[in-house]
């Protein structure tokens, strides 16, 4: 079973290089999608998938990530034919061959216990969404692409040396240098504490880099605002929620130590800078794609802030990952659809979205009151969760500050948005072609509807699955 869940889409990739024909190749994404999620689910039911001699292993929170990504990419996947009919200018293989390269590398993050081969496989992932970023092959995306190659690089780079240190801290204690995960945790406590120190803070940066949490988070505007839709959701709830599961690794390590109160304070710290920046960005943001990257860096910065508060507060940020990332789904694809309905990013030339793509207009309002942690959605729950560990545990100013930026960013967003859906649509944007349609609407709806879902009831199985997580973690729910 570990070896399928990277098998299934490696294979798929494969074939759809061989694939003769460009309208038929997106329904083999939408195949091998639904075939990853069967195995995806068959590996959720196993008590333990384990493979490589235990450099592989599904443990709970690779489980929470992998079902994560595997929801978002079938929903992707499900979009993929409606949108790539509209672009029959491009050829589709490398784009196609590309996302399900990128899908099986996430499964391969999610199941990695070496650390080296979790460095592998988080670079591998970079590297297959490049492509997909230029997907439109003009200057922009272009100078995009080559900023979020760059900026990885460094952060990939820190993230090597983060490792190298780490294993130096166990030579420095006389103990065998092993990057095997299940070593790392039982040789934590004898780990020399300087060394240790020094490589979460630089894996912490490195992995930061991929997540996208300020300031390493500059890659995001350019990437999130070129790529298409489809591969804005997919980086937003995917590659990012792998690298925040990179980083638990390490924390955990820390944790395991004694240490978990250091990294706690530096998480924190990022975590609330990351939200301050998004805020400020988001105040008077005029590119509404852009806007959801800046969105990106806030929910990034909230997913650190509940680790950083520990307790209750490490099972709220492991459930927002998984409200962040279905919500994250809604916004690109329906930002999406509304460009191209436009033919405009910016907020000042798009109005009168309800009239002209109703469905997709009234599906981004929705996914502005899920993301800003509006009830009844899912991320009012794990934000609440969050705020509550904050207040419970005497950090007040970071509680005061959470909730005073959470204001910000709904009032920014809120009037980008509202701009956007209300008005009458210019007389260009009326001559477009692009109409709702049920394969460009339905997988948004099946994420808002899951987003509502998980703010209404929590499945008995996900919650479990959750406390595990998070007793892991050192945390409670």
């Amino acid at each position: 079973m570990a070896y399928a869940l990277v098998l299934v889409p490696l294979v798929a990739a494969l074939l759809a290089v061989l694939f003769p024909s460009d309208r038929g190749r997106p329904w083999l994404v939408v195949l091998a999608a639904l075939a990853q999620t069967a195995t995806v689910l068959l590996a959720l039911r196993e008590p333990r998938v384990t493979g490589l001699d235990g450099w592989l292993l599904l443990d709970a929170t690779g489980k929470l990530v992998l079902g994560v990504t595997t929801t978002v990419f079938l929903a992707c996947a499900l979009y993929l034919p409606g949108y790539l009919r509209l672009r029959p200018e491009r050829s589709n293989r490398i784009f196609c061959m590309c996302l399900l390269a990128f899908d099986a590398m996430l499964a391969l993050i999610t199941e990695a216990h070496h650390l080296g081969l979790m460095w592998v496989a988080v670079e591998a992932a970079t590297l297959t969404t490049a492509p997909l970023i230029y997907f439109n092959r003009n200057a922009r995306s272009l100078e995009a692409t080559w900023k979020y190659l760059l900026v990885g690089s460094v952060g990939i780079a820190l993230a090597l040396l983060g490792s190298l240190f780490l294993a130096y801290s166990q030579l420095q204690a006389s103990l065998g240098a092993s990057l095997l995960l299940e070593d790392v945790l039982r040789d934590a406590p004898h780990l020399s504490k300087p060394w240790l120190h020094s490589a979460f803070v630089i894996l912490f940066i490195g992995y930061g880099t991929k997540m996208g949490l300020a300031p390493m988070h500059t890659w995001k505007p350019d990437a999130y605002g070129e790529a298409p839709g489809v591969v804005g959701a997919l980086l937003a709830g995917g590659l990012t929620n792998c690298a925040f599961l990179a980083i638990l690794r390490f924390y955990r390590i820390c944790f395991a130590a004694g240490d978990g109160a250091f990294a706690r304070q530096l998480m924190l710290a990022f975590g609330l800078l990351s939200m301050t920046v998004a805020a400020t960005f988001m105040a008077r943001q005029r590119d509404y794609k852009r806007m959801l990257a800046y969105s990106s860096v806030e929910h990034m910065g909230i997913l650190v802030v509940g680790i950083g508060l520990g307790g209750a507060g490490i099972f709220g940020s492991l459930f927002h990952m998984i409200n962040n990332g279905v919500t994250k789904v809604v916004l690109f694809l329906a930002a999406g659809n509304i460009h191209r309905a436009f033919g405009s990013k910016r907020v000042e030339d798009v109005s009168g979205a309800l009239r002209r793509v109703p469905a997709s207009a009234a599906l981004l309002l929705a996914g502005f009151f899920a993301i800003t942690g509006s009830p009844p959605f899912g991320p009012f729950l794990s934000e609440f969760t969050i705020v509550r560990q904050a207040f419970g545990s005497g950090r007040y100013g970071v509680g005061v500050a959470f909730l005073v930026l959470l204001c910000v960013v709904f009032i920014g967003m809120g009037a980008a948005v509202v701009s956007v859906v209300q008005g009458a649509p210019s007389a260009a944007a009326r001559a477009t072609d692009f109409r709702d349609d049920f394969g460009t609407v339905a997988p948004i709806v099946l994420c808002i509807g899951v987003a509502l879902l998980l703010g209404l009831y929590l499945p008995p199985p996900l919650e479990r699955l959750l406390n595990e997580a998070a007793a892991s973690l050192g945390g409670a729910s």
